[in-house]
């Protein structure tokens, strides 16, 4: 395996990305490096999308049947694959190869006192050393792909949003999981339509107005119809930020998680 160290002294000028594969003159084997690649340069393909329909179809609303968004991205193919289904579709996520790079994103809709909302989690550091050296590296770029991802939810999702265009108006808060505070954060994008929308320049600057704008709402703490699911499917339990005036309270946070 390439060194880490190696790795981030490549020249500033070529693409980020997460992970690179390199292929020797004599071998045809790849070696991983953990360096800054998500899903390459940030312009969403639709040809290289592949979208996978997993028990759900477009006709269901997802305040009514759960609808969990499962995306990642192939080295070798250049291609993603979204898996649209009730539970995260672990079966994308097996293997060393994925366990080590994390560049999954997944996401679900939320009903949260009868408005609807999209929650998209991404792994920023922890679990493996060479995601703590590179994390800051890894937020930036996440960051920077993920309007991509959410046209790709678009994208490979589009029956459903145009049979219920009333989505395309949900917030979409975004959770930066991480075992370093600095990147362990959540984050309100702004309705679909407009964080799909959203460039690099934006992301970093206009962000403290952008969740100050936006208040995240806590389910109702009793059984109700206007709440749904009442649990995440998503596993990750790191705790986000305690309380402070754009993110706020711990509490309401792991409870939408």
């Amino acid at each position: 395996m390439a060194s880490l160290v190696a790795a981030l002294e490549l020249p500033s000028k070529l693409k980020p990305s997460l992970f690179v594969s390199r292929t020797s003159s004599k071998k045809r084997n790849k070696s991983i490096a953990p360096v800054a690649r998500l899903f390459g340069p940030a312009i969403f393909e639709a040809s290289k999308l592949r979208v996978l329909f997993l028990g759900v179809d477009e006709k269901k609303h997802p305040g009514k049947l759960p609808r969990t968004y499962t995306l990642t991205h192939s080295d070798i193919t250049s291609k993603l694959t979204l898996a649209i289904s009730q539970t995260i579709n672990n079966s994308q996520l097996q293997g060393w190869y994925n366990r080590l790079q994390r560049d999954e994103v997944v996401a679900e809709w939320k009903k949260v006192k009868g408005k609807m909302s999209l929650h998209v989690h991404c792994h920023i550091s922890g679990g493996h050393f060479l995601l703590d050296l590179c994390a800051r590296l890894r937020f930036l770029i996440f960051c920077k792909e993920l309007p991509v991802v959410l046209k790709a939810f678009v994208h490979g999702d589009g029956n459903l949003l145009n049979n219920y265009p009333e989505l395309q108006e949900a917030l979409v808060w975004v959770y930066f999981h991480s075992n370093i505070p600095e990147f362990n954060r959540v984050e309100c994008w702004g309705p679909l339509k407009e964080a799909v929308e959203r460039s690099s320049v934006d992301n970093g600057t206009n962000q403290e107005s952008l969740i100050s704008n936006w208040e995240l709402l806590e389910p109702c703490r009793e059984t109700c119809n206007c709440c749904f699911p009442p649990m995440s499917s998503i596993p990750w339990s790191q705790k986000l930020p305690h309380e402070n005036e754009n993110h706020g309270t711990q509490e309401s946070i792991q409870q939408q998680i």
